[in-house]
Order: structure tokens, then C-alpha cells, then sequence
């Protein structure tokens, strides 16, 4: 071998090298890519004490509509149009009206936390006499009070139905969706301030959407590393509580937003819900099976019964023909299949040996309640 073949046998051996700790750094940064996309922030797995959404809620009218309103039987109605109509000077006996143009509603809506006057929100208004439909119609203006009784937004505007109901008669009629519920798109204004003052606040509450111990005292273990000392404590399974003096940052806005990025790993509870009205079974990847055997089999029971004539024997007095059932019952017992779960089965495995076994979506919510039963599933259990 001359000098020229070894030295590009050197620079063979040296490419080959790097790229080994190329593809090396690369396996790395990719397990470490994973394993920081494991990570979830406070903010997703927690809300905070105080800040949240209140319900306001109003009584109005619906005007406007082509005769699909409330029938005069609907008192309440009638004297919600006549106190509507005394508001502007104008009186008349209640005997003479018709109201099948106007329908009695009640309109819901959400305030934000933080709302300030002269936000815009979504009303949605359900009819609540026996008005047929609200296509069409307009709501007049009406108060949005919430809990205390104090009047928090005003609504008003144009409704739209996410539905439609036509008919060419009385037994003739085709509906689509519902036709007396309807949303007022930014139809309700905000008047009454909702803001919370955070910088009175001594203590910042974090509240685990799912109560786990576990991770209470995660949550709290990354939040006084990412602050550098102890200012968090898990109090119990679901809140944890952070002193604002001692963290050392001025404004609790900024501190809020620190907090709710900091990321953690979480070890959610192993669990499998159940919904036997529409036979859907969910499982967590965390949920496994201790050593267990299952059995299923289908027994198939069939009764026909059959009209057949009964004719008297030849010569017999008083005889007569009749026509009379014939019962059969036959049975089919096939045989039992059976599969075995090996210690720390995963859900995989289940599921393609329920399957493999011809079981249904009912039969796995039946069977995974049997191996509940009888310990095998180590994991919670949520029937809906």
C-alpha cells in the first residue's frame, strides 16, 4: 500500500468517525427533543383563584316574527309586552292583543375576567313560552345581571338560528336542528366593570384542573426552582399557593405570566372510561393489566313459533278444527375463546385480544368490568 492509499484510508476512517458522532449528537438532541416535549406548562393544568368567567343571565322579548311566536295562552307574555309598551306612554286592554309575532325569552351570556366597559359579548336567547320558531325575529334591549343582581351588560340586536322548520300543513313539517334557540353575534355590551385588582393580592392560588398529589408538589417543586427559592407549597391535592412578597417581582401581571411557563412533567392517572349508551371504551396508555385469563363465549337462543291446523280425528264427535301454535326452541352454545393477560400487559394487547376474540364494543366494556372485578385492571374505572 503506497502512501497516497493510506492517507486516504486515514481521511476515510476520520469521515467515518465524525459522522458516527454526528448521527450520536443527533440521537441525542433528539431524545432530549422528545423528552422536553413531555413537558407541560402550569398554565394548561391549572387555573388561578378568583380569575374566571360569571354567568349573566336576562329576561327580554323577541319581536318580529312571521306568526311563529307565542300563543295566547302564554300569559307571561303578554304582560311582558304590556309593561314594554307603558314604558313609552302607551296603554291598552290586554283582552285585544296578539302576540304571534313576539316570543318571551331568556338571554344567557359569559363575562370574561378582566371585562371593562364597552366590551362586546355573544347572547344566546331560548325561547321559553311555546313560540314555534325565532327565525326572524329581534331582540329588544335587555339586562344581563349576574349573581349579586347588579346589571352587567345590556343586549340587543338581530337573532341567528343555526336551524330552519318548514310546512305545507299540519302533519307535513320538516325541522332542522332547533328553531327557538338562537345567538345575538356581539349583541351584548358590557356596562359594569368585572376587573379583578391583582396587585392587592397577597396570595396567588393555582388550582389543579385534575386533583393529584403527585402533582401538586411538582407543580410546586418547578415553580421554586424556576424562582430560585421557596415560594410555593402544594396545600393539598389541588391548590397550590405562592406568596407574592417573597418572590421578588414587582408587578403580579408579570409574575402570573412566569409561572404559568414553567414547565413540568406530569404523571397522569391511569384510567378508563367507559360510555355504555354508545359502547365507547377510553384508555389511557399508563393502564396495566395484572395476570389474567377471560372467557367469552356466545350462547344463541332462537324460539319460532309457527300457526299450524289442528284437525279432529276421522268419525270423532264434536270436533272442530283450530288453528294452533307450534313452538321450537333450539340453542347454540359455541365454544368459549379464551385469551391470557401476562403481568404488566399494556392496553394494546388488550384490545387486540378482546378483538381477536370476535368481542364487540359492548362486550369489552362487560369484560373490562368483569377483570376490574376481579383485580386485573389496575387503573380507575369511569363508567358514564
Amino acid at each position: 500500500m503506497n502512501a497516497r492509499s493510506r492517507v486516504r484510508q486515514r481521511l476515510s476512517w476520520r469521515w467515518l468517525s465524525t459522522c458516527a458522532v454526528m448521527l450520536a449528537l443527533c440521537a441525542s438532541g433528539f431524545g432530549d427533543e422528545q423528552k422536553a416535549n413531555r413537558k407541560v406548562l402550569v398554565r394548561d393544568i391549572t387555573t388561578i383563584s378568583g380569575v374566571r368567567d360569571n354567568p349573566l343571565l336576562g329576561y327580554g322579548l323577541v319581536v318580529g316574527l312571521h306568526g311563529t311566536g307565542d300563543t295566547q295562552q302564554t300569559v307571561f307574555t303578554i304582560q311582558s309586552l304590556e309593561a314594554a309598551m307603558q314604558r313609552f306612554g302607551i296603554q291598552f286592554p290586554t283582552s285585544s292583543v296578539q302576540v304571534k309575532n313576539v316570543a318571551a325569552v331568556f338571554v344567557t351570556a359569559s363575562l370574561p375576567p378582566f371585562a371593562s366597559p364597552g366590551l362586546t359579548l355573544d347572547v344566546n336567547v331560548s325561547s321559553v313560552g311555546d313560540a314555534k320558531s325565532l327565525e326572524g325575529g329581534v331582540l329588544l334591549l335587555t339586562a344581563l345581571k349576574g349573581a349579586d343582581g347588579q346589571t352587567y351588560a345590556l343586549a340587543q340586536g338581530s337573532l341567528t338560528l343555526g336551524g330552519y322548520s318548514a310546512s305545507s300543513g299540519s302533519k307535513n313539517v320538516k325541522m332542522v336542528n332547533h328553531t327557538t334557540v338562537g345567538t345575538v353575534s356581539s349583541g351584548a355590551v358590557v356596562e359594569r366593570s368585572s376587573a379583578v385588582d391583582l396587585n392587592s393580592l397577597k396570595v396567588l392560588s393555582f388550582n389543579l384542573r385534575e386533583p393529584d398529589f403527585t402533582a401538586a408538589h411538582d407543580v410546586a417543586d418547578a415553580i421554586n426552582q424556576d424562582l430560585g427559592h421557596t415560594v410555593a407549597m402544594a396545600l393539598d391535592g389541588r391548590r397550590i399557593d405562592v406568596d407574592v412578597a417573597t418572590t421578588g417581582v414587582q408587578s403580579v401581571t408579570t409574575l402570573i405570566s412566569r409561572i404559568q411557563n414553567v414547565g413540568l412533567v406530569v404523571h397522569p392517572r391511569a384510567k378508563v372510561v367507559m360510555n355504555e349508551r354508545t359502547g365507547t371504551v377510553v384508555m389511557g396508555g399508563d393502564v396495566t393489566l395484572t395476570p389474567v385469563s377471560v372467557f367469552h363465549g356466545n350462547l344463541t337462543v332462537e324460539v319460532v313459533t309457527k300457526l299450524a291446523v289442528s284437525q279432529p280425528p276421522p268419525l270423532s264427535k264434536g270436533g272442530e278444527t283450530k288453528v294452533v301454535p307450534e313452538t321450537t326452541v333450539s340453542a347454540q352454545d359455541s365454544p368459549a375463546k379464551t385469551i391470557r393477560m401476562s403481568e404488566g400487559a399494556s392496553v394494546e394487547e388488550l384490545i387486540n385480544g378482546l378483538h381477536s376474540m370476535g368481542a364487540s364494543a359492548r362486550d369489552i366494556i362487560a369484560i373490562i368490568q368483569a377483570i376490574k372485578s376481579a383485580g386485573g385492571l389496575q387503573a380507575e374505572l369511569e363508567v358514564l
